[in-house]
């Protein structure tokens, strides 16, 4: 709140507490809880632990909250997410989880790397899962100002952006010796930016599936039109067939991290 005069803004700054009422009537709510990702550790090597206190947090949160969407972090993502969606009861689309926001930031400046163009000037997005081996950059769909990637790019040169992207979390956790801050900082204020001022932005989401892309019953990420009501549309891109089955197999990965929280909705 210090930073109000020299930042030019007024908004109202509490943080440092477990009291659950002092976030009574949020209209979005992000949870972050859970133990970081530390070097050498998968998302998924997360799950027994950060389960048992996102479920906690997520219905203490819904109590004094019960209107709110719920925008999820915490990993391993997808399974937290569909975690927070079985235990709430809660539409679907009130239930959000981050990862293909970053992820896709992550494509793009990778891509404007490769490229050595403007990041803004670059659209492109990563679906699937949000995992080091799961998640999908679609380089077929990817552009500068309107033109393919592909067409200043080469074969090799879009697969080392893809693999780049895929690790782009753990890199960054070798390097600071915990989970990253600064991008899904940013890709979290981007994703509630759009719910809060109904920006109906096209955002890949992780989102609960009801026969979407040949799925059922599972969170995973898909474009998604984000605004006031939270996920107000998934959007149905036309994959051909090779990233029909990427996304299959990512789907397969999630679901089978998902089998770990049996005891935990019980």
């Amino acid at each position: 709140m210090q930073t109000q005069t020299t930042l030019g803004f007024n908004t109202k700054v509490v943080g440092s507490t477990n009291d659950y009422s002092k976030t009574a009537g949020s209209d979005v709510v992000v949870i972050t809880s859970g133990i970081p990702r530390k070097p050498g550790m998968t998302r998924e090597e997360l799950i027994g632990i950060n389960a048992g206190i996102v479920k906690s947090v997520a219905e203490s949160l819904l109590q004094h909250s019960p209107k709110a969407i719920f925008v999820i972090v915490s990993n391993p993502m997808d399974t937290m997410t569909y975690l927070a969606y079985k235990s709430l009861g809660l539409p679907k689309n009130r239930i959000i989880g981050m990862g293909g926001t970053l992820d896709s930031s992550r494509f793009k400046t990778y891509l404007s790397l490769a490229l050595d163009k403007p990041a803004n000037d670059i659209q492109g997005m990563v679906i699937g899962g949000h995992g080091d081996t799961t998640m999908i950059p679609l380089t077929r769909l990817a552009s500068y100002n309107g033109v393919p990637v592909s067409q200043f790019l080469s074969e090799e040169a879009l697969a080392k952006v893809s693999a780049d992207t895929m690790v782009g979390g753990a890199t960054l956790t070798a390097l600071l010796g915990t989970s990253a801050w600064y991008a899904p900082g940013a890709s979290v204020a981007y994703l509630v930016d759009s719910i809060l001022n109904d920006q109906k932005k096209l955002i890949p989401c992780s989102v609960y599936v009801e026969g979407e892309y040949g799925q059922d019953d599972i969170c995973i990420g898909v474009p998604c039109i984000i605004g006031k009501n939270g996920v107000e549309k998934i959007v149905d891109i036309n994959l051909n067939d090779a990233e029909k089955a990427l996304f299959s197999k990512s789907a397969d990965a999630v679901r089978s991290m998902n089998d770990a929280l049996k005891t935990v909705l019980q």
